[in-house]
């Protein structure tokens, strides 16, 4: 099972360390001790993160923080879904506050091993780009 410390579920769900341990003193992220420290599972944190996009708390976030940062190529994530057949696979991501969605082949999502909880790096390479400032 993969685990990840707090400070690491912080960064793949681009919040502060102490706002995902207020989460999980709430109860609503959850959590178990490993070797002494409060880990989230793999898992937990991709439904989390889903969570987070789907209820719109996200998308909040992201247009406060569009105001002063644009999308980077390279995005830090986790893996949330992995719909396979024998040909193709479509990985679905969190990479902070944003959905990321690829489609590779079905051996290539196995050889590295893709499945919901895995953190991940998106890399995006595209001729065109659109950057937006909200009002």
């Amino acid at each position: 099972m993969i685990t990840y410390r707090l400070a690491e579920a912080a960064e793949i769900l681009a919040v502060s360390d102490d706002t995902v341990r207020r989460w999980v003193d709430t109860g609503r992220l959850p959590s178990q001790r490993t070797e002494g420290r409060a880990t989230v599972s793999g898992a937990d944190l991709a439904e989390f993160a889903e969570h987070l996009v789907e209820s719109g708390e996200v998308a909040e976030r992201d247009r406060t923080r569009a105001r002063t940062v644009s999308a980077r190529n390279r995005m830090s994530g986790i893996v949330t879904r992995v719909k396979r057949d024998h040909v193709m696979a479509q990985v679905e991501m969190i990479c902070g506050p944003y959905r990321v969605v690829s489609l590779m082949s079905s051996d290539a999502a196995d050889e590295l091993g893709l499945e919901p909880g895995v953190r991940a790096i998106a890399s995006v390479k595209s001729t065109n780009v659109v950057v937006e400032v909200p009002k």
